[in-house]
């Protein structure tokens, strides 16, 4: 009997209530103690790295032998990474000191530690030397020439350079900032109230007046420093605060989603799901019920750290994909896991996996087009005063996490049956019955590669965001070769599936056809990559190494059209007819078809120089 949306609605919603109530009768008090004490100590280590800069990890690294009555004594003591010692020259020459100061020269051991050594002194005297000239009445005369930058968005227009330039004199302060020699300090800093105008002080303090101006939590900016200061503290902008900041948003998830993952596996323990499984409700309606109370958790934690560090609504937009992706990704594992040590095994992996994804291209947020493979990137530009997130780059953001979050709940919910909710099948079989729950007709077989995009999208643009930094005479034969790897699996994997559940005879004609059906549904999900124009990506080497084989910017316009459908059909049949057999031949299969879409990819690359 069909259900109305009314009914369904209603069903979800007791569902929701009913683990709300459960999972709270079983978290006694002490757990609950211990989980609000991991949260208080996770957000005490993020304002500690978001106010005070970050730990100090290389406290004392390096031993300086300095005299106590030597005015290099106070900035090395001073500095976090320098250990003053005793000016022994027997132990420099022994290694137990880095650099020695006599009479007003540095000599360093002849080592890469004693190198770096020597730097970071030189920069502890200069440091040293512009704090006496911050103190210096006369500012003018202490930073003769005073930068201001404003940092703009780069589709914005240059502003006009604000520079001041006054008749110096000279500041005091001890050597030269380089080399240990007499004379004044060489090296600015941000000017005093004669060197910069009141605007330009406001700015400096509030750390509102440029990208690198993370918004202010009580008044206190992460970043330090201002928009204004001498040319030697220009410094390339780098949105560390913002990233710190940013990174709020993900520790509270790992804790909802242990919670979840726990809830969804005691469902299969001495079959407690079963009274679910025989009611008149569909298993989608009971994943959803289950999952809303935990997906309301991550959203209330996200609104409230926004909240906190200054983020809009956009910031708390781009979180709920990352939000929906681990949820949907620890159902999967709770769904495929025999144990609870298996599900902490996929768990912390997709907690790991996910964190790596989403943080490390957001520390590129102000450098390349490539960070924005993760929604977190969106978090920093909308941390970022100047900076504007369009429609666009949110969309190719946060699109392929929603996408991937929805086939993965998907997937999750086709094995919630009980022939696969309460056996101990290993996981690889688990995850073939998951495909093959979803093909019941060979047009199903097209579907399923449609939906696999998202995946091989993230893939591809993980890829990218690898091998970025490497020559391009190296990453583009590789690329290729992981762009073949990666879309061959997604068109086949569902279609050995199918063949090792016999839910379709083992014929060539039906393997042919279920090829074809394969190929030609991923090729009409294809042309949704080509939302990766819309921030750049095709510009780069990568990306049209990527992007452009599958059919942008392909030899004419019938070639754009025909000649990766021609790919995807022929690779996606070879395949299929390997796997009809058993899994060597389709092991064999594959190979062969990934080397026929690379020849294809270096061809098409080729052409286009």
């Amino acid at each position: 009997m069909t259900r109305s949306l009314r009914e369904r609605v209603a069903a979800v919603v007791r569902i929701a209530r009913w683990e709300v109530e459960r999972s709270a009768g079983i978290v006694d008090r002490r757990t609950a103690v211990l989980g609000v004490l991991a949260l208080v100590l996770a957000g005490t280590i993020l304002g500690a790295g978001a106010f005070a800069g970050g730990v100090a990890l290389d406290r004392d690294i390096y031993r300086v032998g300095v005299d106590q009555d030597s005015p290099y004594r106070e900035p090395v003591e001073r500095s976090v990474a320098l250990d003053a010692r005793p000016p022994d020259p027997d132990a420099l020459r022994d290694g137990d000191v880095d650099v020695l100061v006599r009479e007003g020269q540095f000599r360093a051991a002849d080592t890469p530690k004693g190198r770096a050594a020597l730097s970071e002194l030189r920069s502890a005297v200069r440091a040293y030397n512009v704090g006496l000239m911050r103190s210096q009445e006369n500012g003018s005369a202490a930073f003769p020439v005073v930068v201001v930058l404003q940092y703009v968005s780069r589709s914005a227009g240059i502003p006009d350079a604000a520079v001041a330039d006054d008749d110096g004199g000279s500041g005091s302060g001890i050597g030269s900032g380089a080399d240990g020699g007499a004379g004044g300090a060489t090296d600015g800093a941000e000017t005093g109230s004669d060197g910069t105008t009141d605007d330009e002080e406001t700015a400096a303090s509030t750390g509102s007046g440029g990208p690198l101006g993370v918004p202010a939590l009580s008044g206190i900016n992460p970043l330090g420093g201002g928009s204004s200061g001498s040319p030697a503290e220009i410094q390339p902008p780098f949105p560390f605060g913002s990233l710190v900041l940013a990174f709020a948003f993900l520790v509270p998830m790992n804790f909802v989603v242990q919670a979840y993952g726990s809830t969804m596996l005691n469902e299969r323990i001495n079959r407690r799901g079963e009274l679910l499984l025989v009611a008149p409700i569909s298993p989608g309606d009971i994943v959803a019920g289950k999952t809303l109370p935990y997906l309301a958790a991550m959203l209330a934690l996200t609104a409230l750290v926004a909240l906190g560090v200054g983020g809009s609504v956009v910031a708390v937009a781009a979180v709920i994909p990352i939000a929906l992706v681990f949820l949907a990704a620890t159902f999967a594992g709770a769904m495929f896991a025999r144990s609870f040590k298996e599900l902490t095994f996929v768990t912390v992996t997709v907690s790991v996996f996910l964190t790596a994804y989403t943080f490390v291209p957001a520390i590129f947020a102000n450098v390349t087009p490539i960070a924005l493979i993760s929604p977190l990137t969106v978090v920093v530009q909308d941390l970022q005063p100047l900076e504007s997130v369009t429609p666009g780059a949110f969309l190719f953001a946060t699109g392929p996490f929603v996408l991937c979050a929805g086939v993965l709940f998907l997937l999750g919910v086709g094995i919630y049956r009980e022939e696969d909710l309460f056996t101990q099948r290993p996981v690889p079989l688990k995850f073939l019955d998951a495909l093959d729950a979803q093909v019941s007709r060979p047009r199903d077989v097209a579907v399923l590669s449609g939906l696999s995009i998202p995946f091989v999208f993230v893939a591809e643009l993980l890829a990218i965001a690898v091998l970025f930094a490497l020559p391009v005479s190296l990453t583009v034969p590789l690329l290729l070769v992981v762009v073949a790897l990666v879309e061959e699996l997604a068109k086949s994997l569902h279609v050995y599936a199918v063949f090792e559940s016999d839910t379709f005879p083992r014929t060539r004609r039906v393997a042919l056809v279920l090829g074809a059906l394969s190929g030609l549904g991923f090729f009409v999900g294809e042309k949704f990559t080509a939302v990766a124009q819309v921030v750049g990506l095709p510009e780069l080497a990568l990306g049209q190494a990527a992007f452009a084989p599958s059919g942008i910017g392909v030899f004419s316009a019938a070639g754009l059209l025909f000649a990766p459908l021609v790919l995807h059909v022929v690779t996606a049949g070879l395949t299929a007819l390997g796997a009809r057999r058993d899994v060597r031949w389709y092991a064999a299969a594959f190979v062969g078809s990934v080397l026929v879409h690379t020849a294809y990819n270096l061809t098409v690359v080729s052409r286009l120089g």
